[in-house]
């Protein structure tokens, strides 16, 4: 009768063994205090999403010019020393035309030729590229330097603008946009195309 209750207790002893192994196995792993702590549960994921605005892309852009340079900004004081920054400053130009400008009116049949009206090249983007810019140095600053650098910034930008022009950079957008728009709209048409731009005066350099 007592073999019984022996066997209980050793079965008991058994299972509390095999119980504490996987525990130890548990903690060992790490797997014990994520079990504690967290849960697996679905996870819901949901999204209202709001069109706040639809703009019509019409300017197609033909040319970029990328440019680097050297600023230096001074303010000029008159008894304590000029503060001084030197910024190495990357930006941008791009120069495109806008096709939403062109009406049925500028568009004509002569024989075997279609006459296109082109609207004038633009300068549609010209700015900083501040990842790629950075402050090199700054003297007498302290507590002025965020205004001077961001003087630096905005005569930079004005820099690109005008370097930009100077080069040419609308011409070259007419001239790409001959390069690429004939052969499409000859492919399309069946007729032998013709670009025509608004004739205007060189620019003269900015002073």
């Amino acid at each position: 009768m007592r073999l019984i209750p022996w066997l209980t207790r050793l079965v008991v002893f058994v299972l509390i063994i095999i119980g504490i192994h996987q525990v130890w196995k548990n903690v060992k792993s790490g797997n014990w205090l994520s079990g504690l702590l967290f849960t697996e549960e679905p996870i819901e994921s949901i999204h209202t999403v709001v069109l706040q605005q639809i703009t019509a892309m019409g300017k197609l852009e033909l040319v970029k010019y990328n440019f680097k340079d050297v600023v230096e900004q001074e303010i000029v004081k008159m008894w304590l020393p000029n503060a001084k920054a030197v910024l190495i400053v990357q930006g941008e130009a791009i120069g495109c035309v806008d096709l939403t400008k062109i009406n049925i009116a500028d568009i004509s049949d002569e024989q075997q030729t279609l006459v296109v009206h082109m609207p004038e090249p633009e300068l549609c983007v010209f700015k900083i590229d501040h990842d790629k810019s950075k402050v090199y140095n700054t003297e007498y600053a302290f507590t002025e330097e965020a205004k001077l650098v961001q003087e630096a910034y905005k005569q930079a930008e004005k820099q690109i603008q005008k370097s930009a022009l100077e080069m040419g950079i609308l011409k070259q957008t007419e001239e790409n946009a001959t390069k690429i728009l004939t052969p499409i709209l000859e492919k399309a048409s069946g007729k032998k195309v013709m670009l025509k731009f608004p004739m205007h005066a060189s620019i003269e350099k900015l002073r």
